[in-house]
């Protein structure tokens, strides 16, 4: 056992042993926090210790807009600004991530030569937030940005014409943060705490929009879908494993809360036998492979719109959701519709 190993035990025990030893009639309370809760002992947690756990979670859209205005009330802005809408735009995001939105607007209109603060900047930073710093002067060449074009505009439509997927709000071509050389914001209109099980499909195949398209224009695909396929990998295996969604074994959880779980949070699955296993592998690939076919065939459906949407990033770089809007509605001479 290293030493480290040896005093961490040996301060864990101290701990069990002072708190066994107050008086409950002394007046001491103890008070512990953590942001790791799944690493916490049983020990600390049952009655007569840390009895009481209280979650202090990610913050709603009333008290996104409450921060949000604390941590503007010191700087100039515009009129534009709209804390509401900001709030909107940023689900899941915890204080200090929302304390740092502040502070990139505030430098963006500075680097701007402007004495107020716009919506525009506000925008610039919670993108930089979520996809990193834009690096305009890395050079890729012409093939390869065409294929990112095509690449996003395969995420917008997919997510624009599937049932389920978040509403795209901004598209673009120019290289952030490290390794994305484009990306699709899409962000819900509002904080969800349930999903059915149409609308995570609807997640995935928003996902998978960007490598069917590269697969329909250029008959081959690339690297640039690893991120997308993680994160659709990762969700489908939920489905199946913690959310209960499979076919083959519908109602059936795998999630294992005997290693120190707080407040019902998932901390690690069950043992699984060979031929669980090899379920559990066929409906995940099951799944991603039917919404792969689904989406390459709405995208071969919509060839048009995938066409002229990569020849308008390749023009502009950078599209919001007007751009987009107006694209998908002039070309297809209908309203917005939505595909189920």
């Amino acid at each position: 056992m290293k030493k480290k190993e040896r005093f961490s035990i040996f301060y864990f025990l101290t701990l069990l042993t002072e708190m066994d030893g107050f008086d409950p009639t002394s007046g001491v309370i103890i008070i512990g926090a953590t942001n790791r809760p799944e690493v916490l002992d049983q020990a600390l947690l049952r009655p007569g210790r840390f009895d009481r756990q209280v979650l202090v979670d990610r913050p709603d859209m009333k008290g996104r807009e409450d921060i949000f205005r604390v941590h503007t009330r010191n700087l100039k802005l515009g009129p534009d600004i709209d804390l509401k809408r900001l709030a909107a735009q940023t689900p899941g995001f915890a204080g200090a991530e929302i304390a740092n939105i502040c502070n990139e607007a505030a430098i963006v209109a500075v680097r701007n030569n402007r004495k107020l603060i716009s919506m525009a900047d506000f925008e610039s930073a919670i993108e930089r937030v979520i996809a990193g710093l834009e690096k305009k002067n890395k050079l890729i060449n012409e093939k390869e940005r065409k294929i990112v074009a095509y690449h996003e505009s395969g995420h917008v439509i997919a997510g624009y014409f599937t049932e389920g997927a978040d509403e795209v709000q901004k598209v673009s071509i120019v290289p952030r943060g490290i390794g994305a050389l484009g990306y699709t914001l899409q962000v819900p209109l509002e904080d969800r705490y349930l999903m059915s099980y149409s609308e995570l499909v609807g997640k995935i195949k928003g996902l998978l929009g960007g490598r069917a398209a590269e697969e329909i224009v250029f008959g081959e695909i690339s690297t640039g879908a690893s991120n997308d396929l993680e994160k659709v990998g990762q969700l489908v295996k939920n489905m199946i494993t913690v959310y209960g969604m499979s076919q083959r074994m519908p109602n059936y959880s795998l999630v294992n809360h005997s290693g120190g779980n707080f407040l019902g949070q998932v901390t690690g699955l069950e043992r699984r036998s060979e031929y669980l296993e090899k379920i559990i592998d066929e409906e995940v690939t099951g799944i991603i492979n039917r919404c792969y076919l689904e989406t390459k065939k709405l995208l071969e459906e919509k060839r048009d719109l995938l066409e002229n949407m990569a020849n308008k990033l390749l023009e502009k770089e950078v599209l919001d959701k007007n751009d987009i809007d107006r694209i998908l509605n002039e070309i297809s001479k209908t309203p917005k519709h939505r595909m189920v």
